[in-house]
């Protein structure tokens, strides 16, 4: 592979300013810039996209793939690999936004039965508070959390503005039942929280159970993403078991499945699991220009500004 070029800086672009990009719209851009097809020449693929994170990591950013726990689709985006105060500078989202956004996370990835959502309603009902920092800066002298008139303020009204902000820049989405869920981007930023957080991994891919089935066997600790599920599954003929206690799983492919693709067909792309065709009503657009949110802290990391042109300066200098 030869130095980076614009073809690699048009790869970047192409990422920053539309946002996160299903895998054949990816590749549809990588082949109209070197001529190449991903599936064909997946060693000139992998080496492209070596070169681009090579120049990417002198700023502490990273071109990241992964698969969207709802949808079941591969998605790529640009993230920041650091969370820091520095990082923070440039959100365009306020102090309580970037909380009542950490809240969200928090309810999501912690309930039990591995759904994956909350309620419009539970989301605008969650409380501010819990997300004040434990910190000296954060504590009175009585030890008591110092809660900010900010967020101490913050509306319903103005959650809901949050909310659709939110998922217009694909941090979340609203599920077709109209709850709300986690977006590509939450996926694409959050690898490094879920796992310091405990959230519990799949047993098929070992990636975060956020949208996950669980085992019926209530001794049972074993998710699976549905999509790994159907993988899992469709390759074996005889009874269908849990990988992880041996009891019978309960499962039968939804009919809108029953017909896959020479894609879905061939597996995973790399360490990613096969993909799902569930979809959701409501999408999110590709409105924005990359807020990148970290994820080099055990911190939720807050959605960041338009970073196009820093890449662009700090990418030519490397």
């Amino acid at each position: 592979m030869t130095e980076y070029s614009w073809k690699h800086q048009t790869i970047i672009q192409a990422l920053l300013s539309r946002g996160p990009l299903k895998e054949n719209e990816f590749h549809s851009i990588f082949k109209g810039v070197t001529g190449k097809t991903p599936g064909t020449d997946q060693k000139l693929f992998k080496d492209f996209l070596l070169k681009i994170n090579k120049a990417l990591s002198f700023i502490h950013f990273e071109l990241r793939g992964c698969r969207h726990q709802y949808d079941g689709q591969i998605y790529y985006g640009v993230v920041n690999n650091v969370s820091d105060e520095q990082s923070k500078l440039g959100t365009k989202y306020s102090v309580p936004q970037i909380a009542f956004y950490k809240a969200i996370i928090e309810a999501i990835v912690q309930d039990a039965t591995a759904h994956g959502v909350i309620s419009n309603i539970d989301a605008l009902n969650l409380r501010l508070e819990n997300q004040v920092l434990t910190g000296t800066e954060s504590q009175s002298e009585g030890g008591l959390h110092h809660v900010p008139p900010t967020m101490k303020n913050f509306s319903i009204s103005q959650k809901e503005k949050t909310l659709h902000e939110l998922v217009r820049d694909q941090w979340l989405i609203f599920t077709a039942d109209g709850n709300v869920a986690l977006g590509v981007r939450s996926f694409l930023d959050l690898r490094s929280w879920f796992r310091s957080n405990d959230v519990p991994s799949c047993h098929v891919c070992n990636e975060a159970g956020v949208k996950a089935e669980l085992c019926q066997n209530e001794a049972c600790t074993a998710r699976i993403h549905q999509y790994c599920l159907k993988q899992l599954f469709s390759q074996k003929k005889g009874e269908r078991v849990c990988p992880s206690c041996g009891r019978q799983w309960k499962y039968a492919v939804p009919k809108a499945e029953a017909v896959q693709n020479d894609d879905e067909l061939n597996g995973p792309t790399e360490s990613q699991p096969p993909v799902g065709s569930r979809r959701l009503r409501r999408r999110t657009n590709n409105a924005g220009d990359a807020e990148i949110v970290g994820t080099g802290s055990s911190q939720i990391p807050a959605p960041t500004s338009d970073l196009r042109r820093i890449t662009r300066s700090s990418v030519r200098r490397g």
